[in-house]
């Protein structure tokens, strides 16, 4: 059992979503370094069993919380202001779903990426968490058209199920993008060699979105590219930026929380594991084989 510090809470942990950071965080990988042993796990949704007194919250309350370690467990600790009240329509699972990938996409469009009502946008890795998260965020802040790039068929029909208007496969993208008017922003969880392709679907003042690097491989770019076509290549580090900056974290919980109670957000958990096989869940997103979200329910 974890034991609270000045400023924590302590949450009995029904679902735990699983993030790619996670990942990197047991391949010691990730830009923080955790001193082993330690249980991975940021993202949680449970009950409160203990807050502060002078805080919001009480015994009982359903929240969802960013843990940063610890989240892979029955009990986890967070610090008072990474804690958010959980609508009483939504369920565990998808609250463990949501908050870090929609509060990634959230910063990356509206943000970072500046995106305006009726711009079109192209989301790279659509088929898992970050991109089914890109897809609906697009839609509920009044994107135009929204295309997925997939790796298969079965994963175009999850990023048409999150309101993708098309999916594209990886093989040829840039081809059948263009061929669809091309593309305002681009959403790149994935690096590799789909970059430069991606660069080619931007129409002028367009902007990469720098996410992540799932496929492994950082990519470069020839910055002459970025002059000739009058683009942009965003850097997108979600934690990074809010984490020094008070109430940010907070503000991007208001602007997305009507559209969740609503249902307008809606995590697509794609698969359920069970507490002792959190490596299994962790390989399968490792291997790509995720379809949405991977949740864990301890």
């Amino acid at each position: 059992m974890p034991t609270p510090r000045e400023g924590q809470v302590l949450i009995r942990v029904h679902a735990a979503g699983v993030a790619f950071p996670d990942l990197l965080h047991t391949r010691g990988l990730y830009q923080t370094k955790h001193p082993l042993p330690f249980t991975p796990g940021s993202e949680i949704a449970g009950e409160i069993v203990f807050a502060p007194t002078d805080s919001n919250f009480r015994t009982g309350d359903r929240v969802v919380a960013s843990a940063g370690i610890g989240g892979f467990a029955e009990f986890a600790v967070a610090g008072v202001t990474k804690v958010f009240p959980l609508p009483d329509n939504v369920s565990f699972e998808s609250g463990a779903a949501y908050f870090a990938n929609f509060g990634t996409a959230h910063f990356a469009l509206l943000e970072r990426g500046q995106m305006q009502p009726g711009e079109s946008v192209l989301v790279q890795g659509a088929g898992g968490g970050i991109g089914t998260a890109s897809i609906q965020v697009a839609k509920a802040f009044d994107a135009g058209m929204v295309i997925a790039v997939v790796s298969t068929p079965e994963k175009g029909a999850v990023a048409l199920e999150a309101g993708a208007d098309e999916f594209v496969l990886v093989d040829g993208f840039k081809d059948a993008v263009l061929a669809l008017g091309g593309v305002d922003i681009v959403v790149d969880s994935v690096g590799g060699d789909r970059f430069t392709d991606s660069l080619r679907c931007l129409n002028g003042d367009g902007r990469l979105l720098v996410v992540g690097f799932t496929a492994g491989e950082i990519p470069t770019v020839k910055v002459n590219r970025l002059l000739l076509n009058n683009i942009s290549v965003v850097g997108v580090g979600w934690g990074a930026y809010a984490g020094p900056r008070a109430g940010h974290t907070e503000s991007q919980w208001d602007a997305l929380l009507p559209h969740l109670e609503s249902g307008a957000l809606r995590p697509q958990v794609g698969a359920t594991f069970k507490l002792e096989d959190a490596a299994e869940a962790l390989l399968q997103l490792e291997q790509r084989r995720a379809l949405g979200k991977i949740v864990i329910l301890p």
